[in-house]
This record gives structure tokens, sequence and C-alpha cells, in this order.
């Protein structure tokens, strides 16, 4: 049985993936912004031409499914890398982030 999947895990084995290839001279917060931006990019050509409805069945084709996928893993791969880098713990950016959103957009 594998164990759960965390954050924290999650940065270290993407950490020791780039310290085996020696890649931590080329994970700076600039590169890895661009990077992110790339993926990003990518995940937006998969729905870029599609219709509303088109895009909310993405997924039922397996191949658009598997690219789809790819593309945001390398996304979160890429932000919590610079997460990493710049010292941000991802979650608790998120939980101030709702907090700030929930006063700035209260509900009716």
């Amino acid at each position: 049985m594998t164990e759960p999947l965390d954050v924290a895990k999650l940065q270290r084995r993407l950490a020791e993936f780039a310290a085996a290839r020696n890649w931590q001279p080329y994970h700076t917060p600039k590169n890895l912004v661009a990077a992110l931006s790339v993926e990003a990019s990518e995940l937006v050509e998969i729905f870029q031409w599609l219709t509303p409805e088109e895009s909310a069945r993405v997924m039922a084709d397996a191949q658009t499914a598997e690219r789809v996928t790819d593309e945001v893993a390398d996304v979160l791969a890429y932000l919590l890398q610079l997460c990493e880098v710049l010292g941000i713990d991802p979650l608790a950016a998120l939980d101030a982030k709702i907090d700030r959103n929930e006063r700035r957009f209260p509900a009716p």
C-alpha cells in the first residue's frame, strides 16, 4: 500500500528529482514562473477552441484526459517548486486568500 500524498512530500520528490540531475541552478524564481506560464498555456491550448459543452466533456476522451492530466501535473509541479524556492506554504497561502476573498466578496 502506498502512503498518502501531501504537498511537502511532493515538494521533496521534485527537489530530489532536480538535485539528481543538477537542475537547481536553473530553478530560479524567474525561470520557474516562466515555466509555469508555459505549462499553463499548454493547458489552455487543449481547451482553446472548445465550446463550453465540449470543455465540460473533455475528460470523457481517454487521450485528451491524459493530456489534461499531464498538463495539470506540470502546472502543479512548477507551482510547488516555485513555492519551495520562495519559502511559501501553498496551502496556507490559499487558505489566507480564501479568507480575504470571503471578506472582499461577501455572499448575498
